[in-house]
């Protein structure tokens, strides 16, 4: 859980969301027992108010870029407003893997 919480802290101080949820799913892929390869972020903060999803994205991916360019093979980000946030109130469920 290094990588999960290093995620964690890394977007908190960076980007203080209202809401936070980092989930390792590495175990629904092919890769061995106890990897930190497969993650998904949900992330709700003020920062993404007039930004589109590109940009979003992009902020997330400045603020983890060591571990992107180390372990972490995925990265599914769903980045909102606190507003869209409160309107949604959940992320879409990730897709089954189809890597074998």
């Amino acid at each position: 859980m290094v990588v999960q919480a290093l995620i964690e802290k890394k977007l908190s101080e960076g980007l203080a969301p209202v809401f936070l949820q980092v989930d390792n799913e590495s175990y629904r892929h092919n890769v061995p027992e106890n990897a930190e390869t497969h993650f998904k972020v949900v992330i709700a903060a003020e920062a993404f108010i007039g930004q589109r999803a590109v940009q979003r994205h992009q902020q997330v991916y400045r603020l983890l870029a060591e571990e992107l360019q180390g372990g972490v093979h995925a990265l599914a980000i769903h980045a909102y407003t606190p507003q869209d946030w409160q309107a949604q109130g959940q992320a879409p469920s990730s897709p089954e893997c189809l890597g074998g």
